[in-house]
């Protein structure tokens, strides 16, 4: 068996050289404060001195903080959506029957033609425009939920660096995010990652 090919190999290489043009990622699986080789999530993501630590930090701020944006986007979407449904019905309810009847009231009908409504009913043409706006909204929702889901792990991610200015930093945003974003919303949270 040829070993050649392993002899340049450090031990834990893995044959994948060094990427990242001239510097290693420190990977801390244990609490630290030292940013020297610290690399936040990408390899690309590489802290390089302390103006792109300071950098850094203020970008984890604005992220963490956007992620209290996204939340408070879903809950106004939510709202918009639910005050969009009913709306919807009261329109359709009222709209769809006065249709129907006001022609037959106006013509002196009432009496001989039976109440029933029609295929074409505006009633039943309601109830499928209902479902689309069910259904869009469901969709856009399950959408939203899925970001914020993705975002939370992403600073998961970025709490996992074991980074103690990192960390705090991911707080810093949370706080600066909740009060620009809250509106009076509690502070409880749904998803345990952030």
């Amino acid at each position: 068996m040829d070993h050649s090919m392993h002899s340049d190999m450090g031990h834990g290489d893995m044959g994948h050289g060094d990427m990242d043009m001239g510097g290693k990622c420190n990977m801390n699986m244990l609490f630290t404060w030292s940013s020297e080789n610290l690399c936040i999530v990408f390899r690309s993501w590489h802290i390089t001195g302390p103006f792109s630590f300071i950098f850094s930090l203020i970008a984890i701020v604005i992220l963490a903080a956007g992620y209290e944006g996204v939340r408070s986007a879903t809950r106004k979407y939510e709202i918009a959506h639910a005050q969009r449904l009913s709306a919807f019905l009261s329109t359709t309810t009222t709209t769809g029957d006065a249709e129907i009847a006001d022609p037959i009231i106006a013509n002196g009908l009432a009496d001989t033609i039976p109440q029933t409504h029609h295929e074409s009913s505006p009633l039943l043409v309601g109830r499928a425009n209902k479902a689309a706006l069910v259904r869009k909204g469901k969709l856009i929702t399950a959408a939203l939920y899925a970001i914020q889901v993705f975002y939370s792990f992403f600073i998961m991610l970025l709490f996992m660096t074991y980074n103690g200015q990192v960390m705090i930093a991911v707080a810093v945003g949370a706080f600066v995010g909740y009060l620009a974003f809250s509106e009076g919303t509690p502070a409880e949270k749904t998803i345990a990652c952030h």
